[in-house]
């Protein structure tokens, strides 16, 4: 045999080899499954640049990944980095023997633990790791649905971001024209009530005299806004969202506003669901505007209510449904052309009382409203103040709820009694006025007394 050839053949066959291993490397941190192993080798590892190098290269090889491949991973962080079910027996079984000793108790509470949360921690020591673990939970969060079992998974992410982004860690910065361009195009993107079309629409919204925008930051994600609200300085309550957002509307002068109202609360980081950010946001930006404008006197939001229509089309279907019988026959037919057509005028009042029947009586768990907004306001000792008819007449608006939007009057004396009161039994605050729209819908948790025949 030809020795040239014999040497071209060995290093073919090396090469060939070469890039088999090569292959079996990146298979190793391509795949959700094959992560696992690299999980277990950050978990074992003592050395804190060890930690760092195999932390990045773990955020770096999930990244990668496959949206099957996450769910593959998802599901490996659900069935083996868990708590040890012996371990935790065991402890458990010491403790009751001896529950008096401080140690074996620490001990129980350590072996509880599921392991997946110390390697979240671990991997956060990696650059950009707060971020990038924020975007893990997103994708997480989105395999929920079809696959409930992993909600052990993200109870773990909620309960390290908790802790994370807890408050003493945010900073409330106002956004303004001079705010760095990579803060306003996130704004404009995270928008996620009220459309800001371009750049014009964002300057009216945040550098006239009239209108403000706060946002929360963490430490962590320095360009990043947490969540923003969007403020109009009035001389009134608004009814309606289409004066606040017109182009050619009148401005005023920050002293000659007499009323705050908050048109636009947005989450910005679906990766933190369930982290609460809105009540401390708007409490803090009441107490920033209450300093710099002393002459402001009411705070009140003009809220829209995301699921009225959703749960009016549901109720219509209903057998003996009380919504069915105060919207029935012509009214029902009339609420269905609502979105090519304006709502028609007779439509008003029943589906006024029918919206204050849904934000006050509905309940989702316990006590708490079916409304996610009117939870969100409501638990933050806001009271109901108005239900405005007609008051979004855009496509998104008329979609969610006929148009219909809420005032929640932020009533600075009230708003620690009113919130202990929803707290307790989920008592809701409403304007008088509101509450008489309930006499057109009969509660149904309540016997109705027959009228008395003549």
């Amino acid at each position: 045999m030809n020795s040239s050839s014999f040497f071209n053949d060995l290093l073919g066959s090396i090469a060939e080899q070469g890039r088999h291993l090569l292959d079996r490397k990146r298979e190793r941190v391509s795949s959700g499954r094959a992560l696992g192993d690299l999980c277990e080798a950050l978990l074992s590892g003592r050395g804190e640049a060890s930690g760092v190098a195999l932390a990045r290269d773990l955020l770096n090889s999930y990244a990668d990944l496959s949206p099957e491949e996450r769910l593959a991973f998802f599901q490996e962080l659900h069935t083996r980095f868990g708590a040890d079910r012996a371990r935790v027996a065991e402890a458990a079984s010491a403790v009751l023997q001896a529950p008096d000793d401080e140690t074996l108790l620490q001990g129980l509470h350590a072996a509880t633990e599921p392991r997946r949360q110390e390697l979240v921690r671990r991997t956060n020591l990696a650059p950009g790791g707060t971020s990038a673990l924020v975007k893990m939970r997103k994708d997480l969060i989105a395999c929920l649905r079809d696959h409930p079992e992993l909600r052990e998974v993200d109870r773990d992410f909620e309960h390290l971001f908790s802790s994370w982004f807890n408050r003493g860690f945010l900073v409330m910065q106002r956004i303004d024209w001079s705010t760095p361009a990579v803060i306003l195009e996130r704004i404009i993107r995270y928008e996620a009530v009220h459309e800001i079309r371009d750049w014009d629409d964002l300057r009216r919204r945040i550098d006239l005299p009239d209108r403000r925008l706060y946002a929360f930051f963490h430490p962590a994600l320095v360009d990043d806004p947490l969540i923003f609200v969007e403020v109009a300085l009035t001389r009134e309550i608004p009814d309606a969202i289409p004066p606040i957002l017109a182009e050619g509307r009148a401005e005023l002068t920050a002293d000659e506003a007499n009323t705050a109202v908050f048109y636009s609360i947005s989450n910005c980081q679906k990766g933190l669901r369930g982290i609460s950010f809105g009540n401390f946001l708007i409490k803090q930006v009441v107490e920033e505007l209450r300093r710099d404008l002393p002459n402001l006197k009411t705070f009140v939001t003009l809220s829209p209510v995301p699921g009225l229509r959703a749960y009016v089309e549901q109720a219509a279907q209903e057998a003996g449904s009380v919504v069915a019988d105060v919207l029935a026959g012509e009214k029902g037919e009339a609420l269905a052309l609502v979105g090519e057509n304006e709502p028609p005028e007779p439509l008003k009042e029943p589906l006024k009382a029918v919206c204050a029947h849904y934000l006050m009586r509905e309940k989702a768990k316990g006590t708490r409203p079916l409304d996610p907004v009117a939870r969100f306001h409501l638990g933050n000792g806001a009271r109901l103040e108005r239900i405005n008819w007609n008051a979004n007449p855009s496509a998104s608006g008329r979609h969610q709820s006929y148009g219909v939007m809420v005032n929640y009057l932020y009533s600075l004396g009230d708003i620690e009694k009113n919130h202990e009161a929803f707290a307790a039994t989920g008592a809701v605050a409403a304007a008088s006025s509101v509450t008489r729209l309930l006499k057109a819908v009969p509660d149904p948790k309540k016997k109705q007394i027959p009228d008395p025949v003549a």
